[in-house]
């Protein structure tokens, strides 16, 4: 089971260093917005950062995402690794936000938001798995095809780690920091 804390607890744990906060999120996503004491260390980097880590004695591991589904799944691979000195931040940095507590990044400041690379994949292989349908029902038939081309495109991504329409959308303007 999964400890969970909620952000007040966590900022006065934070505070007086009784914690440390890990931010699990993808790296665009705490460039956008992000505690300012969060260490950024992304889930999928979790197992090996954890194994190398020294935890100091008397210190709890405070992981946080956006809404902490990835917090738990933080929670439960320290668990995995003998570490029981971790809990997940209650909602996350959504739930930081709501309890009045600050974050900072571009949008905190007011900047525009950029979608973060994951959810900007979603959005192009979507459009295109939708166009390609439609243009099957419209009588095109290799729309059905053309479909299951991104479908089998997006598998292989989440099966290897390697998406060429990521590393194509990383280069676009509006993905460059600074």
């Amino acid at each position: 089971m999964t400890m969970t804390i909620d952000a007040r607890t966590a900022a006065g744990w934070i505070a007086t260093g009784k914690a440390v906060l890990v931010d699990v999120r993808e790296p665009d996503e705490f460039r956008a917005e992000h505690i300012a004491s969060a260490a950024s260390l992304p889930l999928g980097s979790l197992r090996k950062a954890l194994a190398n880590m020294p935890l100091p004695p008397g210190r709890t591991i405070i992981f946080q995402c956006q809404k902490g589904g990835r917090g738990a799944q933080a929670c439960a691979l320290a668990g995995e690794l003998g570490m029981d000195a971790a809990c997940n931040l209650e909602d996350g940095i959504a739930g930081w936000k709501a309890a009045g507590l600050p974050v900072i990044g571009t949008a905190a400041t007011g900047s525009p938001v950029i979608p973060s690379l994951f959810r900007q994949v979603q959005m192009v292989v979507g459009t295109f798995v939708l166009i390609a349908v439609l243009a099957g029902f419209s009588g095109w038939r290799p729309g059905f095809a053309l479909a299951g081309f991104f479908g089998f495109m997006l598998a292989l991504a989440g099966l290897t780690g390697w998406c060429g329409l990521a590393m194509v959308l990383s280069r676009m303007p509006w993905n460059r920091s600074g």
